[in-house]
């Protein structure tokens, strides 16, 4: 089958396009190499995939309306996973506008191209900060999800809303996964696990946010993209006892499912740290702080549909994961 994976040089997007090319897919990738973080690492996750046989790249942004109805019209994927989006949950890390064309406007792009050329199934990224204000744990697919706490986790659930209405209007199939916070070689250098590393080996000290009084339900990249090539592979289905009159936000009467993708297994902030520690052989300075805006306290995912209908079982240990991404990046980076 032929996929179209945007994000392809992101981490999820990277891992991803790798997993499909190994099992023989034919994989068109677009990203635009934002400034967000380092492009370099980008490239480079980039440089390997176009190596692979099978592997065609787009270098356009999914906000560019023109470019993604030609690249639809002229690739014609079988199925979408759209992993494409301006990440991060804090104010000041991307400017408002930033948020609203790529999540917004190149989620709203993708959808047409899909419509129009009758893709068999999208995959959509959402994420675990759709949960915002809800303090019931572990967040439920089930539960109502409106008062989010950044504008990153507005849009995401904007997102699902846009979806689930081409999935109506067009039975264009469509499965949600909200993803919880990964992890794993090649990862982001804005997230935790990245940054900790750099600066335990450069003996710089590192910021513990809200007093180290933090957990999350931390996910390793193999386990997150056998998740998404499980649920890809599992075309979303109208669930026959839908009911308007108790409305149940992760199916509904149109071919469109939500899920959530993660550990079902949070970690305390100070025993991930621990875990970096023993990995890198080093005790790190730290400077504990005060929580910061638009972050939450705690995030633990309900994965009983995820594992119920397409068989998703997260299996690598946290030590595990951290020794994997401390060997990589001491590789990568010398």
């Amino acid at each position: 089958m032929k996929f179209l994976v945007t994000g392809a040089a992101g981490f999820i997007g990277f891992h991803t396009a790798v997993r499909l090319l190994d099992r023989g897919e034919t994989v068109v990738g677009v990203d635009n190499l934002n400034g967000y973080y380092d492009p370099s690492l980008k490239e480079a996750r980039l440089a390997i995939l176009q190596g692979r046989k099978g592997f065609t790249f787009y270098r356009q942004d999914i906000a560019d309306r023109g470019a993604m109805a030609k690249l639809f019209n002229s690739e014609r994927p079988d199925k979408v996973i759209h992993l494409a989006a301006q990440a991060g949950v804090r104010p000041g890390s991307a400017d408002a506008n930033a948020y609203i064309d790529s999540n917004i406007v190149g989620t709203q792009n993708v959808l047409e191209g899909c419509r129009h050329t009758n893709v068999q199934h999208l995959v959509l990224a959402s994420s675990s900060s759709v949960y915002g204000a809800n303090t019931a744990m572990p967040f439920s697919v089930h539960d109502n999800v409106d008062h989010p706490l950044s504008l990153y986790g507005a849009t995401k659930k904007s997102n699902e809303l846009a979806a689930h209405a081409y999935a109506h209007l067009y039975g264009l199939p469509v499965t949600g996964l909200r993803f919880f916070t990964v992890y794993g070689p090649w990862g982001r250098p804005d997230m935790a696990l990245f940054r900790f590393t750099q600066k335990i080996l450069a003996g710089e000290p590192i910021e513990v946010f809200n007093h180290g009084h933090h957990a999350r339900d931390f996910t390793y990249i193999d386990d997150i993209v056998d998740g998404v090539l499980r649920t890809a592979d599992k075309i979303a289905e109208p669930n026959q006892n839908w009911n308007g009159d108790a409305p149940d936000p992760a199916t509904s009467s149109a071919p469109y499912r939500l899920y959530n993708i993660g550990n079902n297994n949070p970690v305390e902030l100070m025993d991930f740290i621990a875990a970096i520690e023993t990995a890198l052989g080093r005790e790190a300075k730290k400077v504990f702080l005060p929580m910061q805006p638009g972050d939450v306290p705690k995030t633990f995912a309900n994965i009983d549909d995820l594992v119920h209908n397409v068989g998703f079982r997260p299996s690598t240990p946290l030590t595990e994961g951290i020794e994997r991404f401390v060997a990589w990046y001491r590789s990568y980076y010398k």
